[in-house]
């Protein structure tokens, strides 16, 4: 009967630590976001030796030089031409079209539709804890919405407007970040992620771009 009381004292404190772990790791998603979003500061760090580090070694003086009679010239061998060719270097996919601090985020919507689905709230959840950040603070943010080539262009265009100022107010309502620090602007499919034909249904196009345009 004595050890009750302690058993109950470490469900308590187990219930209470629990939650701490959850919104620590929730936390990872917002803080990869924050670090592509945020500016990148020079580190200041070039030609200063970290405590610790050996010192450069001296140089060593070149030995003297040794004087031989020349050799006699060997028989020219003819060498065979290469024929392979350099192999240029594979690029990395592009995340972004910007220039600027960005990242895409794909948000899915019904077709026709600038209805944020609950799939869509999911996604952003870490984009909403990241703009509410003291880190993106001073930063002002463009919300961009792009579409895939499929269907009328027209169409496209004022659909991706639509979505780009859905995701906007979400935001807003829903993690408090100002609409002052948000512009909301759709780009229908003439910026795509992936080049394709028209009519092509990519869903790596159809995605909201998220740019970081100054404070």
């Amino acid at each position: 009967m004595a050890r009750l009381p302690v058993l109950a004292c470490f469900a308590a404190t187990l219930a209470l630590t629990l939650p701490t772990v959850s919104s620590a790791q929730s936390d990872s998603a917002a803080q990869s976001l924050i670090d592509r979003l945020k500016p990148s500061g020079s580190s200041g760090t070039r030609g200063i030796r970290l405590p610790g580090e050996a010192p450069a070694p001296a140089p060593v003086a070149a030995p003297a030089p040794v004087w031989s009679a020349p050799a006699r010239p060997a028989a020219p061998v003819q060498e065979q031409a290469a024929t392979t060719r350099p192999v240029a270097p594979r690029t990395a996919p592009r995340e972004t079209t910007a220039d600027a601090p960005s990242v895409s985020i794909t948000v899915t919507f019904q077709t026709g539709s600038a209805v944020l689905t609950p799939e869509a709230e999911r996604a952003l959840a870490p984009l909403g804890r990241a703009l509410a950040s003291a880190d993106l603070a001073p930063y002002r943010f463009r919300i961009e919405g792009h579409t895939d080539t499929v269907g009328d262009a027209a169409v496209n265009q004022a659909l991706s407007e639509r979505r780009a100022a859905a995701v906007r107010d979400h935001l807003a309502r829903v993690y408090g970040v100002p609409d002052s620090r948000m512009v909301a602007v759709g780009f229908g499919s003439a910026q795509p992620l992936v080049q394709t034909p028209p009519q092509v249904n990519e869903p790596r196009n159809r995605r909201v771009q998220v740019v970081n345009i100054g404070s």
